[in-house]
Parts: structure tokens; C-alpha cells; sequence
């Protein structure tokens, strides 16, 4: 009886321990994406390029087609 009280004991223990895991890394896993979504945002580019010396062009991109020939 003493050694099951013992058992569910520090079974408790552990799912605490793992849920308290779980948190941290979901908490950290949040952390980063919204740390990723900042450096993917066009204003956060801007200023790091502005530090570079980088200016944004006022041109558009043109697409570039290349027409492919089939040989025989």
C-alpha cells in the first residue's frame, strides 16, 4: 500500500514537472515566431538596410521570361 502511495507519488510529480516543460517550450516557441514575424516585416527591413547604406528601389522587378527550344 505504502509502495503504490509512493508510485502515484512521484508520478504526480513528473506530469507536473513535464507540464511545467511543456509551458516553457511553448512559451519560448511563441517567443521566436513573433521574433521572426518582426525581422520578415518590410519597415524592419528598411532600417536595416538604411544602417547598409541600401536604398529600397523605385523600379519595380521585371520578370525575365526565357522561351526554351526543344532540340530534336
Amino acid at each position: 500500500m505504502i509502495a503504490s502511495s509512493h508510485s502515484a507519488d512521484k508520478k504526480v510529480h513528473q506530469i507536473a514537472k513535464l507540464t511545467n516543460e511543456v509551458k516553457e517550450l511553448r512559451s519560448a516557441f511563441v517567443d521566436g515566431r513573433s521574433k521572426l514575424m518582426q525581422l520578415k516585416k518590410e519597415s524592419y527591413m528598411e532600417v536595416v538596410m538604411k544602417e547598409k547604406n541600401i536604398s529600397i528601389s523605385l523600379n519595380p522587378p521585371t520578370k525575365i521570361r526565357v522561351k526554351s527550344s526543344k532540340e530534336d
